[in-house]
């Protein structure tokens, strides 16, 4: 490896190759461990009475836990992280996420078509928001262009959709493409999502 000019003036610091992992704190340890386990179809790596670490795919841990009994509940009129999102690389995959979780007592909050992506929220026990979504571009410089557009602009929001009909569309043998391409609705404000 070569070793980079730790002195050397740049434009921009050095960019990390990947998000690695996400702690969320909580209260409720046990049961934020069996929600997550269930929506990410994971597996816990390390638990002890303090903290939880679980995985779902070659990292050693994308979630972890950190119990912390005192706290009081999530205030939603406070600043800070507002949601978590996870990938899938189909829009079936997604689908049948929904479809897997909706059959474990897990129901959206939110099914959106953003535009750059489709996506169906979620609330974990706690009240934190969970996003699962698919790109709808082939590429990361078509969604980039796509969020250019005086379009984007009128609604950087996106369009509600039905996920059953969205399934039923698949089934019928629509294809990603269209289904993923947006309806255009004008412009629209965010969601109140607290009180989902």
């Amino acid at each position: 490896m070569d070793i980079p000019d730790f002195d050397a003036s740049t434009t921009k610091v050095q960019s990390p190759s990947a998000l690695a992992h996400i702690v969320l704190r909580t209260s409720n340890l046990h049961a934020m461990e069996e929600f997550f386990v269930t929506f990410l179809g994971g597996k816990v790596a390390h638990r002890n009475d303090v903290l939880s670490f679980i995985t779902y795919d070659e990292e050693h841990h994308r979630l972890a836990l950190f119990a912390v009994p005192e706290m009081g509940p999530k205030v939603p009129s406070s600043y800070g992280l507002e949601h978590v999102a996870f990938a899938f690389p189909t829009l079936s995959e997604l689908m049948l996420g929904y479809r897997q979780r909706k059959a474990r007592g897990i129901h959206p909050i939110w099914c959106v078509n953003h535009g750059p992506t489709t996506s169906i929220y979620y609330k974990d026990p706690d009240g934190n928001v969970i996003e699962t979504q698919v790109d709808n571009f082939d590429t990361p410089e078509e969604a980039t262009e796509f969020m250019s557009t005086g379009t984007f602009a009128k609604n950087p929001i996106g369009t509600d959709f039905d996920p059953e009909e969205m399934i039923r569309r698949l089934r019928a043998g629509e294809q990603d493409g269209v289904l993923k391409k947006r309806k255009e609705i004008g412009p629209r404000g965010p969601p109140d999502l607290d009180s989902a």
